[in-house]
This record gives structure tokens, sequence and C-alpha cells, in this order.
């Protein structure tokens, strides 16, 4: 049976697209496999050689307990407070115009361009041993108070380093909300709180179930910050930090890091299925 000399052209095109897209997947394959799947089993086994005494220790020690209960309620207060000021601020931004709003959010986003360690300079210039809070309090005549270098400090400083991205990405999400509903529901006379309900929380439902989850994870994993301003707690990554570089304690700091990236990874995961499951607009 002959094959048609279109049809051959096809095949030929077909075999040579698929090996371009070959060719130019393999350097991104060579990457992930030797940068992220060799770690991540590396890391899984260090633990293993020790038994299960490694996971139970994490799971026993009131110093890694502490550590890890420290860390996720302060991730989860960091994104429930940024969540709220974030879409306040968002929709406020996108139903109105003023002069100098296009400046305001961009100034308002530019804490994205700054590092985790410059966040905690900033909060140790305002309530550091000589911040501006100390020296006032000073100046009063009473004792310096402090606040940087504990939770309120880390607190501080991943509410200002997170809220850039919950102001941008409530902006874009109200802007992109159709605003005949919300005339629909005034004219049936619903109330405010009745339009908040049913119109725009459903809508941003989706934005606040994503930005809420990378908030959490971006606190939950969050070095630069927490090295710089946690010297009276301990939070996980410097915990990690300390029992890898001080103690040369590799199994625990692998126990760990896979503890952080469980916790993270299901939030990450339950956000996916709500975002799957949330109705389509």
């Amino acid at each position: 049976m002959t094959v048609p000399r279109a049809m051959k052209s096809t095949m030929f095109t077909l075999d040579g697209r698929r090996g371009v897209m070959l060719a130019c997947m393999a350097p991104a394959a060579a990457f992930f496999f030797a940068f992220w799947l060799l770690p991540t089993a590396r890391l899984i086994t260090v633990p293993a050689e020790k038994g299960w005494s490694a996971y139970f220790e994490i799971l026993t020690d009131s110093r890694y307990l502490e550590s890890i209960l420290n860390t996720v309620l302060l991730s989860l207060v960091v994104t429930i407070a940024t969540l709220v000021i974030g879409a306040a601020t968002g929709i406020y931004l996108a139903r109105r115009s003023f002069r100098g709003r296009q400046t305001l959010l961009a100034l308002l986003t530019l804490p994205l361009a700054f590092p985790g360690v410059i966040v905690g300079f900033f909060v140790i210039l305002l309530g550091g041993r000589q911040g501006l809070v100390a020296d006032f309090t000073h100046s009063l005549g009473l004792s310096r108070v402090t606040f940087a270098y504990g939770l309120t400090g880390l607190f501080l400083a991943y509410l200002y380093f997170s809220l850039p991205r919950a102001v941008a990405s409530y902006t874009a999400a109200a802007e992109a909300i159709d605003v005949q509903l919300e005339e629909a529901a005034r004219m049936l006379g619903a109330s405010r709180w009745h339009i908040t309900r049913d119109v725009w929380i459903p809508q941003l439902a989706p934005t606040t179930v994503a930005c809420g989850a990378i908030v959490f994870a971006t606190a939950m994993g969050a070095f630069g910050t927490a090295f710089t301003l946690a010297s009276k707690v301990e939070v996980l990554p410097i915990t990690i930090y300390n029992e890898f570089t001080n103690y040369a304690n590799f199994a625990t700091a692998a126990a760990l890091s896979i503890a952080l990236g469980l916790i993270t990874g299901a939030v990450l995961f339950a956000a996916r299925l709500l975002c799957g499951l949330s109705p389509a607009r």
C-alpha cells in the first residue's frame, strides 16, 4: 500500500516537531533530575539511615515541636492578616479612580523588590534596640521598648513582605469583576452585606485561596527575614539551619525539612483542590 505524498510530508513534519520538542525538553529534564529529583531523594534517604528515630525525635522533642508550632501559627496569622488587609486595599484601589493611583499602587508593591534580609533590617530600624520606637520611649524617660527580635517582629516583617502580592492580586481580581452583577443585586434591593456575601466573596474566592496558599508557603519557608530577626524565638527554617550548620545533625535537619515540605505541600494541594472545585465564572 502506497502512502500519499502529502501524508508522507505531514508525517515528516510531525517527526521533526517531536524532535525539536525533545531537544528543547532535554536540558529542562536534566536540570529537573539533577537539581530536584536527586537532592529530594537524598533528603528522604538521610533520615531513613537512622530508621524512624529521626522522625520520632522531631515529634517528641519539645524544642522541635515548639519550632514547628511557632512556624505554623505565625504563618496562619500572617496569612489571615495579609488577606484581610490586602483584600480591603486591593478592592478600594480597583473601585476608586484618583490622581496618583498608579503611583500609590507602585509604591505599595515596591517591597516585592526587597529581599528578606532588607525587610528584617527595616523592622530592626523601627523596633530594634537602636530603633525609632526604642529611641522615642527612651526620650520619655522610659526603658527602651523593642519588639523586632521575637514573634511580633517576624509577624510585621512577614506581613510587610506578603502584602504587596496580596494587594496586586486583589486589585487585578476586583478590576475583572463584572460590575453588572453588583448593579443587578442593588436593583433587586440587596443590602451592602448581601452584595458582599453573594457577589464579592464568590468572585474573589479563587484569588483568596491562591493568594493565601502562596503567602502561607512563603511564610513557612522564609529564611532571610527569620535569620535577621529570630534571636528570641525559633522558627523552622532557623532550626533546620542550626541543626545542619552548627550541629552537623543531618538526619534531624532532613527530617525537619521533610516536615516543612509536607505541611506546605498539603496546604498548596488543598488550595489546588479548592480552586478546582470553585464554580466557573
